[in-house]
């Protein structure tokens, strides 16, 4: 049977209470018995830790219940705010322990350093040990304050414990130190609450820092460390502009993150739904239990770029353009586009729409004189047309010949030719040079349409795709493959 995370707090939890409640009664006896305070620290110490591993037990019961109406947050707090009165508790226990330890330091109080004092005092140290380990392996886990608070608490012990050990130790050897060393006896019968206050020492110490902690998870107090790694994890991420803001806040073992993003204006809802999933699952996997809410918010990405501009409003209009065209003739800009319009809207609706798109356009862009647009009809009737493939002997020698024609092109290859009742439509794919950029590539295509069409007039759509060209033997077979596997699927008999 698998255990859930709850039921191994539960547990871990509730065997630190046992384990204090045994280590609380033996120290007790046992210190009464000798007389020693750094045994009846220690007992009231581990009495300390029978309260905190209660409160702690009962911290983790609560905070594992789900938010509810009045807590939306859900109960984690409840096990910071265990924490914070486990470390009131440790002070008090200390200021009690430096109390009488001064008081016997003033008038020594004979102690008995019996074999039943090392004994117990070894037994302690040992349930202390597996305590702390067992308690901190599952604080670390699942990232709960309260089992970590008294992981601490154990973990004091065992130090604690050694420090009352030296003490009792230097009792049963003080007649031989006083005569091997000659240090006088009554300094040694107050080793016993000399350890008191080693272990009040220690005992602060631990209350310090485990109280700083407890406080700055009550007053929101964001860790330095986790923030940089959300940041630095986040701005990596290709789509976010920069980090606007960013909250951290725990609440037991849950982190709440909010951020706020800039990402492109021109990014579209359904690109910003999967950029905020992606920061999320980027977080979570740096803060496990994190619960993060992204708010996005579009910017114009270069002020500067006229493309980002006129992007930028037409997505303001819920529009989309494409085949975008400026011409600046003496400092005078014309604007030429393709705007995509839903098929089923009326011309009317259509019309409207887009003159307030030019109306924002002359507003926002210095210099503007006049803009031309095309309404461009988006929809799957427009674009979803039945075809049947057909064979062109003569198109498909035309295309093949153009690598002969046109410096830079290697080859053309997967050439495919459909006919939808009105017009040709050709596909194919060119290999060119590697080196060659992306406009140059484009003017290629360009030439290489317009000579098609000088040949065929009877050509509509023509779709050409670019690929680097390697020069490699591996590259050569592979050339020679898809031309031939296309030249077998263009033949007649394949029809």
């Amino acid at each position: 049977m698998i255990e859930t995370a709850e039921q191994e707090k539960h547990r871990v939890a509730l065997s630190s209470v046992l384990a204090a409640i045994f280590l609380t009664i033996i120290k007790l006896i046992v210190g009464l018995l000798t007389n020693s305070l750094g045994i009846l620290s220690e007992a009231a110490h581990s009495g300390l830790d029978l309260i905190a591993a209660g409160v702690t037990y009962f911290a983790v019961r609560i905070s594992d219940q789900p938010p509810d109406r009045v807590h939306h947050y859900g109960h984690g707090k409840v096990e910071n705010l265990s924490a914070f009165i486990e470390t009131l508790l440790l002070l008090a226990t200390c200021a009690w322990i430096v109390y009488e330890a001064i008081s016997r330091l003033i008038e020594p109080v004979q102690v008995e350093a019996t074999l039943w004092s090392f004994a117990v005092m070894g037994t302690s140290i040992i349930v202390d040990l597996s305590r702390s380990r067992a308690l901190m392996k599952v604080a670390k886990k699942h990232n709960s304050q309260a089992l970590e608070a008294d992981a601490l608490h154990f973990s004091t012990d065992i130090w604690s414990s050694s420090v009352v050990i030296l003490g009792l130790l230097t009792l049963r050897l003080a007649p031989w130190l006083e005569s091997s060393f000659g240090i006088p006896i009554e300094w040694l019968y107050r080793a016993d609450a000399i350890a008191a206050l080693g272990v009040s020492v220690i005992v602060v110490y631990v209350s310090y820092q485990l109280g700083r902690k407890t406080i700055n998870v009550l007053l929101d107090a964001a860790e330095k460390d986790a923030v940089q790694k959300i940041e630095d994890a986040v701005a990596s991420i290709q789509g976010v502009q920069s980090i606007q803001r960013l909250r951290v806040r725990h609440s037991g073992a849950e982190t709440f993150i909010d951020l706020t993003l800039e990402v492109p204006r021109t990014a579209t809802f359904e690109e910003s739904h999967l950029l905020s999933m992606q920061v999320e699952n980027t977080i979570e996997e740096i803060i496990p239990r994190s619960d993060v809410m992204v708010h996005i918010d579009p910017v114009v990405k270069d002020r500067h770029s006229l493309i980002e501009t006129v992007r930028s409003i037409a997505s303001q209009q819920g529009l989309r353009v494409h085949g975008f065209r400026a011409h600046d003739v003496l400092g005078n800009l014309t604007l030429q586009m393709h705007v995509e319009i839903p098929e089923r809207m009326s011309l009317n609706q259509a019309h409207n729409l887009v003159s307030s798109f030019e109306d924002k356009l002359y507003l926002q862009i210095p210099g503007l004189k006049d803009v031309i647009t095309h309404l461009e009809p988006i929809g799957d009737d427009e674009v979803k047309r039945p075809a049947i493939q057909i064979s062109s002997e003569e198109l498909q020698i035309a295309i093949r010949a153009l690598p002969t024609e046109f410096p830079g092109i290697c080859d053309c290859h997967n050439i495919k030719i459909h006919s939808d009742g009105h017009e040709l439509s050709v596909t194919f794919h060119c290999h060119v040079e590697q080196e060659m950029t992306v406009h140059q590539a484009h003017q290629l295509t360009i030439e290489l349409e317009s000579q098609l069409r000088r040949m065929h007039p009877e050509l509509g759509r023509v779709v050409i795709h670019t690929e680097p060209y390697f020069d490699t033997p591996e590259s050569l077979e592979s050339s020679v493959d898809i031309q031939n596997g296309d030249t077998e699927q263009s033949s007649p008999n394949a029809e």
